[in-house]
């Protein structure tokens, strides 16, 4: 192997570690989701405003911060992303005392997110060639993911041994040793000057007209709101599940299923790409919306009958979601132009984002709407997240986007 592809292993290999440090804060909040509620008196609506305040400052502040990438040294905005997230979790465990608080909190972690999950991505696609990007965004998301799953049982360990604050203290320990390892190990890079100046920069027409950027960002946006939704609403269906039915899962709580959920998810992301190289992109993604339209009406229908039938449906749905998480942000990276991957990483992450946001809310929105949890408000709520999902396929099979450079497509 030539030295430059040693040093690329090299630099995937450092960001993937320092993601898994970042990351493992992630789930704290919603893992402890039903005690916080009870702790502050939140209603769904509050907890699914809270949760969501993270991803909407990440949908306000990310356009700026990849976008930068094209023009500022990636670790420059990743040093300050990271820091962000160092601060966002110890104030929240040091701070925080409800709704307020705890979502202005949220939204700093979410501005933190912003200058990492995505600038880290462009630390990668800006040193491989195009038959290993693929391959770099995969093993990108899957130390992401398996950090992110690990988190949830992390989190709710932490919080009944010594409390709610020092879990979020020990997330903010942990992201500091991902700034540190960029910082001393990752070199400064010293981009091109571009004359066209800072205007040009930020002009995401070219994006929006990249048709199969677009569609794989738009099918995104959608994945990501379902998975959000899961991501936070789930250890809550679980512990009213385990309640209501007085079935309880002793070497299963709702933090462990929803780890094991977020595990098997990463491996059927990475096993999803390698499908798409190999059966094709396009493909791929629809079969995957396709599988979680059906897995989400069968969890709000059947999932609410026994806590063992809910955790099983649950790992299954999670699983699909996952899929076609790296085949499609890899779509994007690589039907992007090179020149302004930046700016597509940066709409893509957006509209991921908003889609992210919009997810937790519409789960507590639905849920008040039926008068709070209930077998009814957890099968309504399930049913709108379906609808999202079938309206992404009509859109995504629409604009039928082009597979990549090394997929087989038949």
């Amino acid at each position: 192997m030539p030295s430059d592809r040693r040093s690329a292993a090299r630099l995937v290999a450092l960001v993937c570690a320092a993601q898994i440090f970042v990351q493992l804060g992630a789930g704290y909040w919603p893992a402890l989701l039903p005690d916080m509620m009870r702790l502050w008196s939140l209603t769904n609506g509050d907890a699914g405003w809270i949760t969501s305040a993270f991803y909407a400052a990440y949908m306000v502040s990310v356009p700026v911060l990849v976008t930068l990438t094209d023009r500022v040294d990636p670790k420059r905005v990743y040093l300050f992303g990271v820091g962000s997230t160092v601060l966002g979790h110890l104030l929240f465990g040091l701070l925080a005392d409800g709704f307020w608080s705890a979502f202005a909190l949220r939204a700093l972690a979410g501005l933190g997110w912003a200058g990492t999950y995505m600038t880290g991505l462009k630390l990668l696609a800006d040193q491989v060639d195009a038959r290993m990007m693929s391959r770099a965004v995969t093993g990108h998301a899957a130390s992401i993911g398996i950090s992110g799953a690990l988190s949830y049982v992390l989190g709710d360990l932490i919080a009944h041994g010594w409390g709610w604050r020092v879990a979020f203290v020990s997330a903010g320990a942990s992201a500091a040793i991902a700034w540190a390892m960029v910082a001393l190990a990752v070199p400064s890079r010293v981009l091109p000057s571009h004359p066209r100046g800072t205007a040009a920069m930020f002009d995401f027409r070219p994006v929006l007209r990249n048709r199969s950027a677009l569609a794989y960002s738009l099918a995104y946006c959608v994945h990501t709101l379902e998975m959000n939704a899961l991501r936070g609403w789930g250890v809550a269906f679980l512990a009213y599940v385990a309640a209501s039915t007085g079935q309880r899962g002793e070497l299963m709580s709702p933090a462990v299923v929803i780890t094991a959920l977020g595990l098997l998810g990463t491996v059927a992301s990475v096993l999803g790409n390698e499908a798409s190289i190999r059966f094709g992109r396009r493909r791929l993604v629809m079969a995957a919306m396709v599988l979680s339209i059906a897995a989400a009406l069968l969890v709000g229908v059947v999932g609410v009958k026994g806590y063992w039938i809910a955790a099983g449906l649950l790992i299954v749905y999670g699983m699909a979601i996952w899929l076609d998480s790296s085949s499609l942000t890899a779509g994007a990276a690589g039907s992007a132009d090179p020149a302004r991957r930046g700016a597509t990483l940066a709409m893509h992450s957006t509209l991921g984002y908003a889609g992210g946001f919009v997810g937790p809310l519409a789960v507590g929105w639905t849920l008040d709407a039926a008068g709070g949890m209930s077998p009814l408000g957890w099968s309504l709520a399930f049913g709108v997240i379906a609808a999202f999902m079938v309206l992404a396929l009509v859109t995504f099979a629409a604009i039928r986007p082009r597979d990549l450079e090394g997929d087989r497509s038949r």
